[in-house]
């Protein structure tokens, strides 16, 4: 079969290579001029910057694209593992440095607070619980009430109602602690004070497999899915706005794609790897959404946004990681003003991100690579980013250099921003949110947005606003969640 992807994300590249495998004739079509959507990589004054992501966990969801394809992934990109996974930095001076070695990690929570080694063994039980049960979820589809229905004593018996903080603050006491233990769902646009608890598999992913990062940075793992997409005969079709998702008036399916130039594509299937929201109120008319009207996606809770600044240094910062998380003075109250209260805080904790401390190739020699990124509220705020933005970004830069980066004002040689109004006016994400529909209980699963539109028979959906959700491995494997879904061509001729 003909089949269009719409966006070239991991999700979308995921579908892809996994859908051309199988026999169908895919075609990629993207708005921008450079594939990996959130992924996108700036260049300028001898620097990379990869745009969004930037951590790689469940590697073996990369490998098994490349040897679905009948390829290796080392003929096409270098994943490396990263130590330590984050420094985790705290206002009292307290660094807290987040590894797969336990026997560290325990000496370092016996360090702030010894009798939080035992809460940490019974968070860590808890947590394993919890990652046999739902990680084995991650690739399958929850389109049907049944299939909820079938895990749902799992869950209870879970308490998948808990967020991820109570979960962790239930055995650990110390205020740092909770902190280190807690912050991932921070990473795919949860709060983890609503975050469901079933996130706290982040951490034995973590634990076992490991952080890794791509050689050349995460721009080079998106141009090597795309080369093993090519090689298999897949077609790409970059600075491509799609308008509008063709809909047939009698039988109500998907026929194709139209640009915003005018141009019909034609299709057999279409598979969605745009933002949720969007898609569904602009890209197909509302006589087609009889579920998905526009009404459900304007009450549907959006993940945060991001304000973040990319900027190269003349001079290299040694003593920070390739990962630092960077803890500001309030953790619930800050979370508490990005998520529910959609205001733009006076403080802020910080994501630093150092990927030439890995591959110096990433930046001139005895230069540095960096961005920092803050997570704010989405454009419900209200906030003028116009005005806000070079606020922002001096305050940013002012703190950085007062606590961790001596003279940094001096030494950036090289630097940009962008703000939510960047998620919305060039990743067209509704309200400007950076991680598609937040990871609620009740946007978990059935609740979350299906891989199969309701509406629309023949239209697929993958990426951060379907189901599993935001992160490298929940989106990869909605790609997968999807190819599983489309019939292999050799099954409409009835072959076994």
């Amino acid at each position: 079969m003909n089949i269009i992807v719409i966006g070239s994300g991991f999700g979308g590249l995921s579908a892809a290579i996994r859908l051309q495998a199988q026999g169908h004739q895919v075609t990629i079509v993207d708005k921008l001029d450079k594939p990996g959507g959130r992924a996108y990589v700036f260049e300028r004054d001898g620097y990379k910057f990869d745009a969004g992501p930037t951590i790689i966990t469940a590697p073996w969801l990369i490998h098994e694209l490349f040897e679905i394809a009948g390829k290796k992934t080392d003929d096409y990109v270098n994943i490396v593992p990263i130590d330590p996974f984050y420094n985790v930095r705290f206002e009292d001076g307290t660094i807290f440095r987040y590894n797969g070695d336990k026997d560290s990690i325990l000496k370092q929570i016996e360090a702030l607070n010894p009798d939080d080694v035992k809460g940490y063994h019974r968070f860590i039980k808890d947590a394993e619980k919890i990652f046999k049960a739902g990680f084995d979820l991650i690739d399958k589809p929850f389109t049907t009430i049944g299939s909820m229905l079938k895990v749902l004593p799992d869950l209870i018996s879970l308490r998948a109602e808990r967020s991820v903080a109570g979960m962790v603050n239930q055995h650990i006491k110390d205020h740092r602690l909770r902190q280190v233990f807690s912050f991932h769902p921070l990473l795919v646009g949860g709060n983890p004070f609503q975050t469901t608890s079933i996130y706290a598999l982040i951490h034995i992913l973590e634990q076992r497999w490991g952080v890794w990062f791509a050689m050349g940075g995460m721009g080079a793992l998106v141009q090597g899915l795309v080369n093993v997409f090519k090689d298999i005969g897949g077609k790409i079709q970059l600075g491509t706005e799609i308008q509008e998702i063709m809909i047939d008036d009698s039988t109500k399916l998907a026929t194709g794609v139209k640009t915003i130039s005018g141009e019909i594509m034609k299709a057999d299937i279409v598979v969605s790897n745009a933002d949720i929201g969007n898609m569904y109120m602009k890209m197909i008319p509302a006589k087609y959404r009889k579920k998905n009207t526009d009404n459900r996606m304007k009450n549907l809770h959006y993940s945060m946004s991001l304000f973040v600044m990319y900027f190269g240094t003349d001079k290299k910062y040694e003593d920070l990681a390739h990962h630092e998380i960077i803890m500001g003075p309030r953790y619930k109250e800050l979370v508490t003003d990005i998520f529910k209260k959609k205001h733009l805080a006076d403080d802020f904790s910080l994501y630093l991100h150092r990927p030439s401390a890995t591959d110096p190739s990433l930046a001139p020699e005895g230069h540095d690579c960096w961005y920092v990124l803050s997570p704010v509220p989405h454009l419900a705020s209200g906030t003028d980013w116009s005005v806000k933005g070079p606020e922002y970004r001096d305050r940013i830069v002012k703190y950085l250099e007062e606590r961790y980066m001596p003279d940094l004002s001096k030494h950036i040689v090289s630097e940009h921003f962008v703000t939510p109004t960047y998620f919305r006016d060039t990743l067209n994400s509704h309200l400007g949110n950076a991680f598609g529909v937040e990871p609620i209980l009740t946007q978990s699963a059935w609740f979350r947005p299906h891989n199969l539109s309701e509406d629309i028979s023949n239209l697929y959906i993958v990426g951060a606003g379907t189901h599993p959700g935001a992160g490298l491995p929940g989106v990869m494997s909605s790609g997968k969640i999807v190819a599983e879904m489309i019939p292999h061509p050799s099954a409409s001729l009835g072959v076994q």
